[in-house]
């Protein structure tokens, strides 16, 4: 997947291969991933998608090979600088405590303050149009713990806007949400995309990465993984053998979709 400035290349894997215990879970590949270019990662339960993710944003190391960061190594950055750089929406958010949904959001703001800093009226301010931003602009002051599955998952996503990172890597965005919010969280995103910046991100609907993805990893769940761009990766012999379960493809309106057969 080569980008077309390598100044712009914000995410950079040079044949990385991961390994958990005695299982492979991908075999060697590259990617570049450039400002406004969407990648999805996609394969059955259990073939290491999160674990990918997770390797991407260089909270692991890989097996084989090298993830770099806006043209560096990993180990070249230090924490607050990456967190400024990559943000990572996880696929499950615990709460412990009580806050209110603003106050959650305004974490997202940590990685640009001081040591000892507190938010300003301007970092509030971010938060408070991440929150508008997800439709949950009149909940600001409600108790995080009282919000249903979805409305937590966009208070995640509205942290994670607040942090304001150049490169998004998000496990599974549309989690818990309904069908106008999954559609309308992914085309945020490609909205940011397009304003220039990088998103990586697990999804389960090969429909939703037929709509958004440039590029595509698949994941077999037995090591394999075919990396490319939506075009080339998302036909139906691929799908099929990864899923192991037949896919049929159709052209209905101008609009490719992938069915089970």
């Amino acid at each position: 997947m080569a980008a077309t400035d390598s100044s712009l290349v914000l995410l950079e894997a040079d044949g990385i291969a991961l390994q958990v215990g005695e299982r492979w879970l991908c075999c060697e590949f590259s990617l570049r991933l450039a400002a406004g270019e969407c990648l999805v990662l996609l394969g059955p339960n259990g073939a290491g998608k999160t674990t990918l993710l997770h390797t991407l944003a260089g909270l692991r190391a890989p097996t084989v090979g090298s993830v770099g960061l806006g043209g560096r190594p990993y180990a070249d950055w230090d924490s607050l600088a990456a967190a400024r750089f990559r943000g990572l929406l996880p696929q499950q958010q615990p709460d412990h405590f009580s806050a209110s949904v603003l106050q959650t959001a305004l974490i997202g703001r940590h990685p640009h303050l001081g040591r000892w800093g507190w938010e300003s009226a301007a970092d509030v301010a971010i938060a408070q149009a991440a929150l508008a931003e997800v439709g949950l602009a009149e909940l600001a002051g409600r108790d995080i713990l009282s919000l249903s599955g979805g409305e937590r998952q966009r208070v995640s996503i509205a942290t994670l806007l607040t942090q304001a990172p150049r490169l998004f890597l998000l496990d599974e965005p549309t989690n818990h949400l309904d069908l106008h919010y999954q559609v309308a969280v992914l085309e945020l995103f490609a909205r940011l995309g397009r304003e220039g910046r990088g998103v990586v991100m697990v999804l389960h609907d090969i429909n939703l990465a037929t709509r958004f993805a440039d590029h595509v990893i698949l994941l077999d769940g037995k090591g394999g993984v075919l990396a490319g761009t939506r075009e080339d990766v998302l036909q139906a012999d691929h799908l099929s053998r990864a899923f192991d379960h037949p896919i049929r493809r159709l052209d209905v309106d101008g609009r490719t979709l992938f069915i089970p057969d």
